[in-house]
């Protein structure tokens, strides 16, 4: 089974839910990135929830997510939008911590709860709308809960896991986000507390190799639902060398000309992804003539 999402409605279009499958997605970055087990889980429960996020985008729209709770994994900063592509990176991917006191990986010790999560949402209009909450638990859930109730002001619950096998590598990743829309009754609300308290972990369900629909089956609890659609998932870097070249011609000629002086080259690195492009003196002479018929 590769890596998808699925979108849902149910009691009566008053409910709102999405659950996907991200083992691929965050097995690979934890391959591109060298990533320890706890590291993988904290990146890997963010990148699952701003992959959701990212489809309730529309065409070309897109977000930016960054979590910074002062731990010492650093900052994380994840990029998804509508299409089901998403990147992501943490600054220190080297993290692990034994097992905390429910046998979990300590994902709330490699984040911190000092700082913030932040998202920036570009909707294709003049200024990007960005919301922020403080970080409230650093098990990056919790947290993506708080921004969605707050910021966002709709009644959200929220559940990623990250399974990670002795070797390093991702065994298993998933989540869902459940969201009550206008019109849902009292009634409504509080069987679906009642539901979420009493289901097992997101992490048992991914482990046992759940499908997205059956996860929202599991959460929901309920045959009315209505299945709006679904997407592939998937890691996916649009770096690029160009991209890159058209950054450095934006620096300017004196900024190209000290490059050529001081390294004879150029070297731009994706955090993202970790290509690196090189621009030797011949390009970066071309960047040069670029920039003067530009001005």
């Amino acid at each position: 089974m590769s890596d998808y999402l699925v979108k849902a409605l149910a009691y009566e279009g008053t409910i709102r839910v999405y659950a996907v499958r991200s083992t691929d997605t965050v097995s690979e970055v934890q391959r591109r990135h060298g990533m320890w087990p706890t590291a993988t889980a904290a990146l890997g429960r963010a990148m699952t929830a701003a992959v959701m996020m990212g489809a309730m985008v529309k065409g070309d729209d897109k977000l930016t997510v960054k979590v910074e709770g002062g731990g010492p994994i650093g900052s994380m900063v994840i990029d998804a939008n509508a299409h089901g592509e998403v990147r992501g990176y943490a600054s220190n991917p080297h993290v692990h911590f034994d097992l905390n006191e429910h046998g979990k990986l300590d994902v709330r010790r490699a984040v911190g709860t000092d700082g913030m999560l932040t998202i920036v949402k570009d909707l294709g209009l003049k200024e990007f709308f960005t919301g922020q909450v403080p970080i409230v638990s650093g098990e990056i859930a919790e947290d993506f809960t708080e921004y969605f109730t707050v910021s966002e002001q709709v009644p959200s619950a929220v559940g990623l896991g990250v399974l990670v096998n002795p070797d390093n590598t991702v065994k298993a990743a998933g989540g869902f986000i459940l969201q009550v829309m206008p019109g849902a009754t009292e009634e409504t609300i509080t069987k679906l507390e009642k539901q979420i308290a009493n289901i097992e972990p997101i992490s048992k369900m991914i482990e046992r190799g759940l499908t997205p629909e059956q996860i929202i089956q599991e959460v929901l609890g309920d045959d009315q639902v209505e299945i709006l659609g679904e997407m592939d998932v998937a890691f996916t870097c649009n770096c690029s060398k160009e991209r890159f070249g058209n950054a450095i011609i934006g620096l300017g000629e004196e900024e190209v000309r000290d490059m050529i002086q001081t390294d004879g080259k150029a070297e731009a690195h994706c955090h993202f992804c970790l290509e690196t492009y090189v621009y030797p003196k011949e390009e970066l002479e071309g960047f040069i003539d670029e920039i003067r018929s530009r001005s």
